[in-house]
C-alpha cells in the first residue's frame, strides 16, 4: 500500500520524551516562582515601584537560570529519547526484518527474540508460531498439488494411450474401448469431485445447522447397504442422540466416507462393521470400527495423508482415489473437531471422530 512520508516512530516517541520532560521542567520553575512571591521575595513599595531587596536580585538572577535550565531539559530530552526509543524499538527492527524475509518467500526464518517475556516477545513469538504453521501449511499445500497433479495425468495418460491404439488398429473392439474409456473418465471425474470436496471443507464455506450424527449415521449405513451386501459385510448401527452444529452434506460425507472405507478394507468375507454413537459431557462421539487385517501402528497415523491408500488391504474394485480419510480429517476439522485412528488389537481399525456438542432445545 502507497502511503504518503510521515513521520517515524522513533522520532515521535523522541519527541514525546522531550516535549514530556519539557512540560515537568516547565511545571517546577512554575511551582519555584509561586513559592518565591508568595514568601515575599519579590516585594513592592507603597506607590507601586519595585523595591530592590535581596529577593529582588534572586529572582533577577533565577530567570536566565530557569532559562538555561529548560534549553539543557529540551537537549538532554531529545538526546535521551532519542536513545531510549532507539533501545525500546529495536525488537521491531528484528520483527520487521523476518516479515521481510517471509514475504520474499522464505518461511523458515524465524525471530527467536531474547530477552525476558514482554509485549515484543510475545509479538516475535506471535509471529513465530505464524510462520512455522505457513510453513508446514505451504508444504503440505505443494505435496498435496504434486500429487494430485500426479492422480490427475494418470487417467489422462490412459485415456490418450487407449484413443492412441484405436487410432493405430481400427480392427480393435469399439466396445471395450468405450468401457475402458467410461471407466477412466469415471474415476477422473470422482479424483476432481474429491479436490472440489475437499477445497470446500478447508475453506469452511458453508452454513451450520442443527445435526444429529445418530440419524447420519442411520442414513449413510442404508445408502451403502447394498455395497456391504455385495462384499459379504454386516453393519451394525446403534448408539444415542448425538446433537452437533455443522454442514448436513459435509458431515453426511465425513459418515459415509468413514463406513465405505471400512466395508472396503475389511476381511474377505464374513466381516463386521460397526457405527456407533455416544455423548460426552462436552463433546459427540462418531465411532466407525471394523473388522480386517492387522495394521502396523506406525502405518495408521498415516492414512489421513492424501493419495495414501493402504493397498495391501484394498479390493481392487473399489481402491477409490485416495482422498476419503483425508477428506474425513478436513471436514473434523472445519467443524472444530478431531479424528482419531487406532487399530484393533483383533485385526481392523477403529475410527473416532469427535465434535462439539450443542445442547439440546428447551421449551420455554
Amino acid at each position: 500500500m502507497d502511503r504518503p512520508p510521515g513521520l517515524s516512530v522513533r522520532l515521535k516517541l523522541t519527541l514525546s520524551y522531550a516535549g514530556f520532560l519539557m512540560l515537568a521542567g516547565a511545571l517546577l520553575l512554575v511551582a519555584v516562582g509561586v513559592f518565591l512571591v508568595r514568601s515575599g521575595w519579590w516585594q513592592t513599595n507603597e506607590s507601586g515601584a519595585l523595591r530592590v531587596t535581596p529577593g529582588t536580585l534572586f529572582v533577577r538572577g533565577f530567570a536566565p537560570t530557569a532559562a538555561a535550565v529548560m534549553v539543557f531539559l529540551l537537549v538532554f530530552g531529545l538526546l535521551g529519547g532519542w536513545f531510549l526509543a532507539g533501545r525500546m524499538l529495536a525488537p521491531l527492527t528484528h520483527i520487521t526484518h523476518a516479515t521481510r524475509v517471509a514475504t520474499d518467500g522464505s518461511l523458515s526464518h524465524r525471530i527467536r527474540l531474547p530477552g525476558r517475556a514482554d509485549e515484543f516477545r510475545e509479538l516475535a513469538d506471535a509471529f513465530d508460531m505464524m510462520f512455522a504453521r505457513l510453513e508446514a501449511h505451504v508444504a503440505e499445500q505443494r505435496r498435496f498439488a504434486a500429487n494430485a497433479s500426479h492422480e490427475l495425468r494418470t487417467p489422462l495418460a490412459i485415456s490418450k494411450a487407449l484413443l492412441d491404439v484405436a487410432r493405430t488398429d481400427p480392427d480393435q473392439d469399439t466396445g471395450e474401448l468405450v468401457d475402458r474409456l467410461h471407466a477412466v473418465n469415471a474415476r477422473a471425474i470422482d479424483l476432481t469431485e474429491a479436490l472440489l470436496l475437499l477445497s470446500r471443507a478447508e475453506q469452511r464455506s458453508f452454513t451450520r445447522e442443527r445435526v444429529d450424527l445418530s440419524l447420519v449415521a442411520e442414513e449413510a449405513t442404508e445408502t451403502l447397504l447394498p455395497l456391504a451386501e455385495g462384499h459379504g459385510i454386516t453393519v451394525e448401527t446403534y448408539g444415542d442422540i448425538a446433537p452437533t452444529s455443522g454442514s448436513p452434506a459435509l458431515l453426511l460425507q465425513l459418515t459415509t466416507n468413514l463406513v465405505q472405507n471400512a466395508i472396503v478394507h475389511n476381511l474377505p468375507e464374513h466381516g463386521n462393521v460397526w457405527v456407533h454413537t455416544s455423548v460426552r459431557p462436552r463433546t459427540v462421539l462418531l465411532t466407525v470400527e471394523n473388522t480386517g487385517e492387522r495394521l502396523a501402528p506406525q502405518l495408521v497415523p498415516t492414512l489421513t495423508e492424501p493419495f495414501r491408500r493402504g493397498t495391501e488391504r484394498v479390493h481392487t474394485d473399489q481402491a477409490g482415489v485416495g482422498l476419503g480419510l483425508a477428506i474425513v480429517n478436513t471436514i473434523a476439522q472445519a467443524h472444530d473437531g478431531t479424528l482419531t485412528l487406532a487399530p484393533r488389537s483383533a485385526g481392523g481399525l477403529r475410527v473416532t471422530v469427535e465434535l462439539p456438542l450443542v445442547p439440546p432445545y428447551t421449551d420455554r
